[in-house]
């Protein structure tokens, strides 16, 4: 009969692996700066999210028309805006984007402004459980202020 008894050393070179993976996916992603007003919580919250799905991000306050002017000096149309606007690797991001999307844009690179959650719809990154989450799409921004559903996300 074969003993298959994990030791003490395979757990810890378990536990290690598990702990710096997602540091070692951050150095291989480019960082993100995120553009977000003072005090809003889901901001925060997105933020948070980025950072545990192994982004490196900075953040930064910004109020009223100089949000608004960082937004459109990105190229976000006014009816793609949200609350914040994070920035990765010429790409700019509005809005509570799933991770899963910010990589599918990196790895795609398509020539566009970049992506889009207009609103803050429930259930999307930051913004509440996922099991009660609203049907949502994120958009690519088209360079010419087009938008295209560039993934869906159904109701939970």
């Amino acid at each position: 009969m074969t003993d298959y008894r994990i030791g003490r050393r395979e757990v810890i070179l378990a536990a290690t692996a598990l702990a710096i993976a997602p540091a070692a996916r951050a150095q291989e992603e480019p960082p993100i700066h995120v553009v977000k007003g003072r005090g809003c919580e889901c901001c925060d919250a997105w933020v948070d999210y980025l950072r545990e799905q192994g982004f490196t991000v900075t953040d930064e306050v910004s109020m009223g028309t100089l949000l608004i002017r960082f937004k459109m000096d990105q190229g976000i149309p006014a009816k793609a805006f949200s609350c914040h606007t994070g920035t990765v690797d010429g790409y700019a991001l509005d809005g509570h984007v799933p991770a899963a999307d910010i990589r599918r844009l990196l790895d795609e690179r398509p020539d566009a402004v970049g992506l889009a959650v207009p609103g803050m719809p429930y259930g999307s990154p930051g913004m509440g459980s996922e099991d009660g989450r609203d049907a949502y799409d994120v958009l690519l921004v088209r360079r010419d202020g087009s938008l295209e559903v560039f993934s869906s996300y159904p109701a939970a």
